[in-house]
């Protein structure tokens, strides 16, 4: 296959499908990996009856089931001979405590756990494909976020805002890590991340929720660009991180910013590194 090949996962809607979307626009072919058969071959059908032809196409993966996991890695392996770009791009946000099918907290073990997982079992694709790139989607929530180490699955004190907002710091923790880890190796793959801002999208719960976005809520399509600029900017470097212009990063187009400072944190990423190479059981070969 002479196309550039991408994966998002969570294509089937919102930021990951307009991601998608852009990048088929710039010649990739995406893989669309979703957890749900039905709306994965919907999203499928959209990008197939827009642009035509053989532009993208589907896997199924639930970040939330590490054998899933393991099961798209193994197909994307056998069907493609490279990765270009990696969209670590599915989150979730739910107001009960509820736990994967092995056992982690959920916002915990989908937003980051399946991420590190799924990044370290394409990592050799990754690695063997020139300027490839992983790119981390996090948000302005990390802002708030503590990783517990004590209290990983946050059996203690569980709040749907505490959950989220640690699993969008352990995104970034990770994708900094991933690039300290990478420059050390060598290898001319790139760790980035990026954030959509305040974007209208499916994942915030509530009707509340979905009546501050109607008046406040930029578009996915709009959210999408920090991510896709970091896909694909040419002045993108390793460990950048990307979200929108204006209104306190909330809207308008990608820019360069800065995380919180405890994102940068070397020494709990590393703990998080070996913590998620536990839970996970993926060892990354650098």
């Amino acid at each position: 296959m002479g196309a550039k090949v991408a994966v998002v996962t969570g294509a089937n809607s919102g930021i990951g499908y307009e991601t998608a979307k852009d990048l088929v626009k710039r010649g990739f072919f995406v893989v669309l990996a979703c957890r749900n058969t039905g709306r994965g071959s919907a999203a499928l059908d959209r990008l197939v009856a827009e642009h035509g032809g053989d532009c993208a196409e589907f896997i199924i993966v639930d970040l939330a089931d590490l054998q899933s996991v393991r099961g798209f890695s193994e197909a994307f392996n056998d069907r493609f001979d490279r990765l270009d770009v990696l969209v670590n791009n599915a989150g979730i946000l739910t107001r009960k405590r509820q736990t994967t099918v092995d056992g982690f907290e959920l916002h915990f073990g989908v937003n980051h756990l399946g991420h590190f997982a799924l990044t370290g079992l394409l990592l050799d694709k990754l690695k063997g494909t020139q300027d490839s790139r992983v790119v981390t989607v996090s948000s302005s929530m990390h802002k708030l976020g503590k990783v517990r180490f004590e209290d990983i699955n946050l059996e203690n004190h569980y709040s749907m805002h505490k959950a989220y907002a640690m699993s969008k710091l352990a995104n970034l923790l990770f994708a900094f890590e991933l690039q300290r880890r990478l420059s050390g190796s060598g290898n001319d793959t790139i760790s980035v991340a990026a954030h959509p801002g305040y974007a209208a999208t499916n994942l915030q719960p509530g009707k509340i929720s979905r009546t501050i976005n109607l008046f406040f809520g930029q578009s996915a399509k709009q959210g999408a660009q920090p991510v896709v600029y970091a896909a694909t900017g040419e002045d993108v470097k390793g460990g950048d991180y990307y979200g929108p212009k204006y209104f306190l990063e909330s809207r308008g187009p990608a820019k360069k910013v800065k995380a919180a400072d405890r994102s940068y944190d070397e020494e709990s990423a590393k703990r998080l590194w070996d913590l998620s190479t536990e839970m996970t059981k993926v060892e990354y070969s650098f």
